[in-house]
Order: structure tokens, then C-alpha cells, then sequence
């Protein structure tokens, strides 16, 4: 049996383990620092210290004295935020007086476009739209190969934390992959992560990346290689978004929290039949591998394993077997 990981949180809101440990601590003077396991947060907020002649054993910071602690902190917190803000209106101030055109479509509320570059800023843009978020979030994610690897690491843990407000809150977050994400354990893991409403559904081919926040705003690419960003609030064409994303919705195969595995067809399996789609539109394989987001020596491997179940010799042939296979002909509803 695996231990379900401590998620993060703080001493306003602490765990139920927390609160336990720390009044045994209150009651019996100390506690075990291995007993700690389950509450590695009241180190963590200071509720809890090492003892000076045994540091295998923790003892509690009195309560009135962790509170004024913790206010003071708090308090400081909300001083820095009022200087930055005397700042910020010290620096605009000037440049608010300042006459010249407004921005196209803006009047003097938040612009219908806004075009964001650089990852950092892209970024801080979806961090801001995603406070303002408390309902739903629907993203589209066509592509995985960016959340591998130590930057894909990095970008998971910052949309994570903005998820796991939103959740907080008690929203919904809905995303749709690809078919070849379904086994990714990056995907896997960071879905089960997540506390709260959270789905997942696959189809063969996706849309570009959009990321829509309450059906009020919503996150397109502005370019091929992911450093530009628009931000589009007009509601015409964030309601086209969402009805987008909802009827593509409709047509693809949850994966979770409830995966539903696809059928295999006279022995050839639901990607196999994505494959024959395009090749009988006269895709070639990296066309292929691209729209259904797989390596190009992946797309061949299951077009040979295709020819082979089929009995082609050849890639003519195969075109011609796979319409008379009727392997492409809509499912009967319930099937």
C-alpha cells in the first residue's frame, strides 16, 4: 500500500495529520521526529523544532507564540504589497496623464487581444488570468514532448500550483491529449497529483494548444515555436473556442480519472485505424506521424504491422484493402 504524498499548504489551513501530531506534541511536551513523517509541514512552518539535547525528538512551539509569528509575518506581507503598490502608482501616474490612442478594441478596460512573448511572461499572463478563474478551465494539449525533461519538470510544477488554486476553489479543469499521451507517466502523474475535478479524454488529432478560463478568456500559440502567445478576450471568439473544445470533447475517449480502452476492429487497433484513415487520403508517413503526434519510425511501425494483419504486399495494395475491410466505417451506436 503506497502512502498518498503530503500536499503543500499553509498553518491557516493546516492537514488533519498536523493538527493531531502537533496537539500530542502540545499535551506530552515532545514527539518523535519520525513520528513527523506524516506531517512534514509543522517543521516546515516552524511549529515544531528539534530539541537541543536530542534531535531525534521535536518539541511545540507554544501556540501564542507561533500565532504572533505567523502574524507578523503576515503583516509584512501586506506592507510589502501596499509599498509595491505606491510604487506602481508612483511609476504610472505620469504615463496615465499622457494623451495618445488607445489600444485597438480596448476603451479603457482590459484589451480584447494582448500579445505576450517569452515563457516567462506567457507565463505570469495564464498565472494572472487563472486567479480570476473560480469555474472551469478546458485546455487542449497536443503535444507532449515539452513536459519531459527538466524544463518540462519546471513547467509542470508552475502550472500545477495554478491548477491546484483553482481546484482549491472548487473549479473544474477538462483536457484533451492525443491517443499517444495515453501511457505517458508524466501525464499520468501529474493528473493524480492534482486534488479536485479534474478529466482527461484522448482523440487521434487535436487542434492546436488552447487553454480557455471560464469561458471569459482564453490562451492560443502566436507562433511555431511556443515563445509568442495571444491572449483573446473577445467573447465572440472565446465562445467559438469553448464550443470548439466541447464538441471535440464529446467525440473523444476518456483517459481520466475513468480510462475506457477502444476496441480493437477484425485485429486492428484504434490507432491503426487513425493510420489508415490518412493513408487513404494519400498522407505521407511524416504527415502522418505529425498529425497524430508519433515519431516518424512509429507511424511506419504500425503501418507495416497494419499491411501484415491486413494481407498487403504493398502500399497500393494497402489502400485498397483497408476500404474494403470496412475497418473505416462509422461505429453503430453502443458498439
Amino acid at each position: 500500500m503506497t502512502t498518498k504524498p503530503h500536499q503543500e499548504h499553509g498553518a491557516e489551513d493546516l492537514c488533519p495529520a498536523a493538527v493531531k501530531l502537533y496537539t500530542q506534541a502540545l499535551t506530552e511536551g515532545h514527539v518523535r521526529a519520525d513520528e513527523a513523517g506524516e506531517a512534514p509541514c509543522l517543521p516546515d512552518l516552524g511549529l515544531l523544532h528539534p530539541a537541543l539535547d536530542d534531535p531525534a525528538r521535536l518539541e511545540p512551539v507554544a501556540p501564542a507564540a507561533a500565532l504572533n509569528q505567523l502574524l507578523r509575518g503576515s503583516r509584512a506581507r501586506v506592507a510589502d504589497e501596499y509599498r509595491r503598490e505606491e510604487q506602481l502608482v508612483e511609476q504610472f501616474e505620469p504615463l496615465l496623464r499622457t494623451d495618445g490612442p488607445q489600444a485597438a478594441g480596448t476603451g479603457a478596460g482590459t484589451p480584447l487581444l494582448r500579445l505576450h512573448s517569452g515563457s516567462q511572461r506567457i507565463n505570469q499572463a495564464l498565472t494572472e488570468a487563472m486567479e480570476e478563474t473560480y469555474e472551469e478551465v478546458l485546455c487542449i494539449q497536443p503535444h507532449y514532448s515539452g513536459l519531459v525533461g527538466p524544463r518540462g519538470e519546471a513547467a509542470r510544477e508552475t502550472a500545477f500550483r495554478r491548477d491546484q488554486r483553482l481546484l482549491g476553489r472548487g473549479g473544474r479543469i477538462r483536457t484533451l491529449f492525443q491517443h499517444t499521451a495515453v501511457h505517458l507517466p508524466a501525464i499520468l502523474g501529474y493528473n493524480e497529483r492534482l486534488t479536485g475535478d479534474t478529466q482527461a479524454r484522448c482523440l487521434d488529432e487535436l487542434t492546436d494548444r488552447l487553454i480557455v478560463m471560464d469561458r471569459k478568456a482564453a490562451f492560443i500559440p502566436a507562433d511555431d515555436d511556443g515563445t509568442l502567445a495571444l491572449e483573446v478576450r473577445h467573447p465572440a471568439l472565446v465562445g467559438y473556442f469553448a464550443t470548439t473544445f466541447d464538441r471535440l470533447w464529446r467525440l473523444a475517449t476518456p483517459m481520466y480519472p475513468e480510462p475506457v480502452r477502444r476496441p480493437t476492429l477484425n485485429g486492428v487497433t484504434p490507432r491503426q485505424r487513425a493510420i489508415a484513415a490518412l493513408l487513404v487520403e494519400g498522407h505521407t508517413d511524416a504527415v502522418i506521424a505529425d498529425r497524430l503526434g508519433m515519431n516518424v519510425r512509429t507511424a511506419r511501425d504500425h503501418i507495416a504491422r497494419l499491411a501484415v494483419t491486413l494481407g498487403s504486399e504493398g502500399r497500393a495494395q494497402l489502400g485498397y484493402l483497408i476500404a474494403r475491410s470496412g475497418i473505416l466505417e462509422p461505429e453503430e451506436a453502443g458498439g
